[in-house]
């Protein structure tokens, strides 16, 4: 057997339809053609991509915020993330704006937890978690000022067999708090045989801002 992993493709596109423009993300409708003669049509949306920070200190608690997804109709608790919604952005660099932002923190060790796709039926979002350690908490004067639902949001430290618990109970849901906690608790079981280094090559699916590569 090959080494597992997943194989990078494009299916030639017969044609694009813009459903809907967002201020943050858009909806496609391509017809695609997948050999001998097979056309389909696939409804998606175009997403930039984003990345998280699992930060950890040294009583291996994570900092999370609780924020409002009004999707899900839920207040959920998650890591620091944000979009990568700045063409040809550093993802390390959006990870650390992040946890400055909404977390008040700085951190002068970094290293790749995870790469995921969230929905990879219906959407180009792809994910990147990096761990966050050796953390500093920004000046007050410092700051970032949070303004709008973020000046809303919760933040606590939580011990991460807390978090681990909440997860396996179904108490907590959100993707990227339950892939980040495994992942998170993988690497601690293995004395960090898992983590990769932050700057590591990532295979992203084509991103919003990449949106007329594909037209036929």
């Amino acid at each position: 057997m090959e080494e597992l992993c997943d194989t990078p493709r494009s299916a030639p596109v017969i044609s694009r339809t813009r459903g809907f423009t967002g201020a943050v993300w858009d909806i496609d409708s391509d017809v695609i053609d997948l050999g001998d003669d097979e056309r389909v049509t696939r409804d998606y949306v175009r997403h930039t991509g984003a990345v998280a920070v699992m930060a950890m200190n040294e009583r291996r608690e994570v900092y999370l915020v609780k924020q409002y997804r009004h999707a899900v109709r839920a207040e959920c608790w998650e890591p620091p993330a944000g979009l990568l919604d700045m063409p040809g952005e550093d993802p390390l660099e959006a990870a650390r704006r992040e946890l400055w932002e909404e977390a008040d923190l700085t951190a002068s060790q970094w290293d790749l937890l995870i790469d995921a796709y969230t929905s990879p039926g219906g959407s180009t979002e792809a994910i990147r978690i990096f761990l966050a350690r050796d953390l500093v908490e920004v000046p007050e004067a410092e700051r970032f000022s949070r303004e709008a639902e973020e000046a809303q949001m919760e933040g606590a430290w939580v011990p991460l067999d807390e978090l681990m618990a909440a997860v396996l109970e179904g108490r907590v849901h959100g993707p990227t708090t339950v892939i980040g906690a495994f992942s998170l608790s993988e690497a601690l079981r293995s004395d960090g045989a898992t983590l990769r280094p932050a700057q590591s090559d990532w295979n992203r699916p084509p991103a919003r801002d990449a949106q007329n590569s594909e037209t036929a």
